[in-house]
């Protein structure tokens, strides 16, 4: 790749950077200030965990369930890799996959 080639690639990839961070500067962007949240973010005000969340999150533990599983009382609404399918085959310990 000749520098000319190479010249234009970094000017356009970089003037399309700077196109995105303007266009989401209306956006609160937490971290910046980590000692303040930024007005209008995202708050969560409630966790709701019903039956089909806790069926869920427990597929394939049998009873009685471990101490280790108390977390699930603290989970909030955030991802959590725990309670969706993992990988497949001999990996799959909790039949997700079958």
């Amino acid at each position: 790749m000749g520098i000319r080639t190479w010249s234009w690639r970094f000017f356009l990839a970089t003037g399309l950077c700077l196109l995105g961070s303007a266009a989401s500067a209306d956006y609160p962007i937490a971290g910046v200030e980590p000692w303040q949240r930024p007005q209008g973010a995202p708050v969560i005000t409630s966790v709701e965990r019903d039956a089909a969340w806790y069926a869920r999150a427990l597929h394939g533990i049998s009873r009685p369930y471990p101490a280790s599983l108390r977390f699930l009382e603290d989970q909030g609404n955030w991802n959590t890799p725990f309670i969706h399918p993992g990988m497949p085959g001999p990996y799959d310990i909790r039949g997700w996959h079958r």
